[in-house]
């Protein structure tokens, strides 16, 4: 062994055992008698002795040799290495010395270890290595060689271990073949290659499954291929593969993308029809397309439908049909859904309030907007600034000074911070009447409330002085 080497494998192995003396084994020379004895020395018998005491040392040199420990110590070695490179140099030593044999698990470790720090040629050396041996390899170790080169973005790779699994006699696993094609699939210029493994895979004892055509479905429908996908969906069934609620769900979300929302309401339909219950997203996907074809009626119904068939509403759906109601001014509507989620056990949450605001607002519907503000900030909900101001600039458009400083003291007292452009809304309001008296009242039960030093009441400070300026001069002027 080359000495630096050896002494740091030497100091590595101390690691795992007590003493040194476990790894090198010693045997003490026996120590010739010095007694004398006034006897006739027979020469053969001394000769004898003589060639006993050489033989005797010739075993001990041998003995004193170091031994390097059992497989299963240097395999703990091997894996407790944090340089790669390291273990290989260890497990080479090792290989070397007479009747050593290293365990599998050894292989495994260090085939794992040189993979995952990218030594791919070291690794497939040692690959190689094994097909020799009689071991018993485990189908894990191939999972794990597919997915470390899927981490490193080597598709080819990932292909060429399914070939390489059947020349250890090991018939690959279904889930080898979606580990490669899921890898293959992310790389759009594999996809062709990605196609013709799933199509060979049965010759080799590997039949495709489910997720299997999912994932191929997947990649066509958002490679633009909606055709090949539904081929393969109906192929499915013709060699007795069954779909599952993510199959259906592929589809429904590829033919929203294109617009076709009534083909997904009725695969929808075929879905049910076949007794699977439709999952969150299935429904998420298609309350969003029929919202966005303003076919709000349709995402009402289905919206309703949803519990009777075994999924019940959450606030995504809610808050996408409430979202879709008030985008084409039917903020009403859009009320008579908020109301629905209580009883349906979905309470709103600041989303829901904020675009019944909105479009209250959208549509001069400012006195029931109010009352949603109010009901926003009683359950500790901070609406947007965007919000506010849009509702306190209607309020002032329509002269409802009041109804604004009413809007203004009621976040005030819950800790909300009005933004400056409302505050300079009210003001520059406040300024162009000409009876500033009639709303003097309200505006001080407005700054009566507590306010906070980033309250920002202070920036619409020039509207005021300009309206009191504009208060001085008319008083100064001669009558």
């Amino acid at each position: 062994m080359p000495n630096a080497i050896f002494c740091n494998y030497i100091r590595q192995l101390q690691r795992y055992a007590p003493s040194i003396s476990s790894f090198f084994i010693v045997v003490e020379i026996p120590k010739a008698s010095c007694s004398y004895s006034s006897a006739p020395i027979n020469r053969d018998e001394e000769s004898e002795r003589e060639y006993g005491y050489r033989q005797n040392d010739h075993e001990t040199k041998e003995k004193a040799e170091p031994s390097i420990g059992s497989p299963a110590r240097i395999q703990k070695l091997i894996a407790s290495q944090t340089d790669p490179l390291l273990a290989k140099e260890i497990f080479d030593l090792a290989s070397r010395q007479p009747n050593f044999r290293h365990s599998y698990a050894t292989y495994h470790t260090l085939i794992l270890k040189l993979g995952r720090s990218r030594h791919f040629s070291l690794m497939n050396a040692v690959i190689s290595s094994l097909k020799s041996l009689d071991y018993s390899i485990s189908p894990s170790l191939f999972t794990h060689i597919i997915q470390i080169y899927g981490d490193a973005n080597q598709p080819e790779k990932a292909l060429k271990t399914f070939y390489t699994i059947l020349e250890f006699n090991i018939k690959p696993r279904q889930k080898h073949l979606n580990c490669i094609l899921e890898i293959l699939v992310a790389n759009s210029n594999f996809l062709r290659a990605a196609f013709d493994l799933f199509r060979a895979a049965h010759r080799y004892g590997v039949p495709p499954n489910t997720n299997s055509y999912n994932i191929m479905m997947r990649a066509f429908c958002l490679n633009g291929d909606l055709s090949i996908a539904y081929t393969l969906f109906n192929h499915m069934f013709k060699r007795d593969v069954l779909p599952d609620v993510e199959s259906y769900r592929i589809l429904m979300q590829a033919l929203c993308r294109k617009s076709q929302v009534n083909k997904a309401v009725d695969l929808l339909e075929d879905m049910l029809n076949k007794g699977f219950v439709p999952d969150s997203l299935s429904y998420t996907t298609l309350l969003n397309s029929l919202c966005r074809k303003k076919k709000l009626k349709e995402a009402y119904k289905l919206l309703c439908r949803m519990k009777m068939k075994g999924c019940n509403p959450d606030i995504v759906h809610y808050n996408t049909v409430i979202s879709g109601y008030c985008k084409v001014g039917c903020a009403a509507d859009a009320c008579k859904v908020l109301d629905d989620m209580s009883s349906n056990g979905c309470l709103p949450n600041l989303s829901s309030y904020q675009n019944i605001v909105g479009g209250l607002c959208n549509q001069g519907m400012y006195d029931e907007a109010k009352r949603y503000i109010k009901v926003m900030v009683s359950k500790e909900f901070r609406p947007h600034f965007s919000v506010i101001h849009m509702l306190v600039q209607g309020c002032c458009k329509l002269g409802k000074l009041e109804d604004a400083c009413e809007v203004l003291s009621e976040l005030l007292r819950h800790g909300s911070v009005p933004h400056t452009d409302t505050w300079g809304e009210i003001v520059a309001r406040i300024c162009e009447e000409e009876d500033a008296e009639a709303i003097e009242e309200a505006l001080k039960q407005t700054v009566k409330v507590e306010i906070k030093s980033d309250t920002r009441l202070v920036d619409a400070g020039a509207g005021l002085e300009e309206y009191l300026m504009r208060k001085i001069k008319s008083r100064s002027r001669p009558r």
